[in-house]
């Protein structure tokens, strides 16, 4: 195994588990993640750091993807410690390998941030949930400050092939909206202790009206 295929095998997923697992940003997946209810699909579950989070009385059934093996191992331990029966597979959120309408919640917790093409992401969490069901989603992306967004921009590439393709300049709310969901509960903040680059949140719940 090549230096490149063993940092993104065995190191990349070890900091995305550490640094998604920070105290601040823990309180925040408390904050979302326990609106979840019904049959509830995880797209980039591996880490299984939500699952803490789950209310077992409001979920009935519990789906995921996440395309590191490594990090799906994590998720598979925390489901069965939690009880939950859970359908976890490998894969990629552009071709997710379940029925149109087969959700009442989707939870997208910093994903987007990483996957190819977040449009087409979207497009495919919007066709697995039933229609009146949710989205939750928490992230962090674009900065609204031009004086840190021009930051974010500069920091980007060297950024992005040390954290497994994240991508620290991307939009979030505005493109869930185009996608065709309604925003309910939505909130934003930067996250205290971190440099402003990498520190800004935001996160609501997005119904699928029709």
């Amino acid at each position: 195994m090549g230096v490149k295929a063993f940092w993104e095998a065995q190191v990349v997923p070890r900091m995305i588990k550490c640094a998604c697992a920070s105290p601040g940003i823990m309180e925040l997946r408390a904050g979302i993640v326990p609106r979840a209810y019904g049959r509830v699909f995880e797209i980039g579950c591996g880490g299984g750091l939500n699952q803490q989070f789950y209310d077992p009385a409001r979920v009935t059934g519990f789906a995921g993807i996440d395309p590191s093996g490594k990090l799906l191992e994590y998720a598979r331990a925390a489901a069965a410690q939690k009880g939950l029966s859970a359908d976890i597979r490998e894969g990629v959120g552009e071709n997710i390998p379940f029925a149109e309408e087969s959700f009442d919640t989707v939870v997208c917790t910093y994903t987007l941030c990483s996957v190819q093409d977040p449009d087409q992401v979207l497009r495919e969490l919007r066709r697995i949930l039933r229609r009146g069901g949710q989205l939750l989603f928490l992230e962090h992306g674009l900065s609204p400050d031009a004086g840190v967004a021009k930051w974010q921009r500069r920091i980007e590439p060297v950024w992005k092939p040390l954290m497994g393709g994240c991508h620290l300049a991307r939009t979030v709310t505005k493109p869930v909206i185009a996608a065709g969901f309604q925003i309910e509960h939505p909130g934003h903040q930067y996250m205290p202790k971190m440099p402003k680059w990498a520190a800004w949140m935001e996160w609501g719940t997005a119904v699928k009206t029709v």
